[in-house]
């Protein structure tokens, strides 16, 4: 029974994250999925099971595949590896010159943490 909890938090954390990283908030992904707020914050936080049939919503809406959504090894550096994921999703939506611009952002970050 721990497993099912666990892979259900593993989700639900992917599916906030998506949703973050598409820029909406819960009321606007109730809307669009005609789903009452208080429905989607507790599919997030892990208390409500997520339908096959919301998992494909989630996932046109959000641009991402079901089966990222739905992989759920919960160690943390899968986390952060699927942050990373989302992130260069995005970038591949902007204009050359803006990703040249983030790209030398990105070197000076890195320079000054050194």
């Amino acid at each position: 029974m721990g497993e099912v909890k666990s892979i259900s938090k593993a989700i639900a954390a992917r599916l906030k994250l998506a949703r973050e990283t598409a820029g909406l908030s819960q009321g606007q992904v109730a809307k669009k999925l005609a789903m009452h707020r208080p429905t989607v914050s507790e599919i997030e936080a892990g208390n409500r099971k997520v339908s096959a049939e919301e998992l494909v919503e989630f996932s046109k809406l959000y641009g991402v595949s079901i089966s990222w959504l739905t992989v759920t090894d919960s160690e943390e550096s899968q986390f952060s590896n699927a942050r990373i994921q989302l992130a260069a999703r995005e970038m591949s939506k902007i204009k050359p010159e803006d990703l040249d611009k983030l790209l030398r952002i990105l070197r000076t970050l890195k320079t000054e943490e050194k």
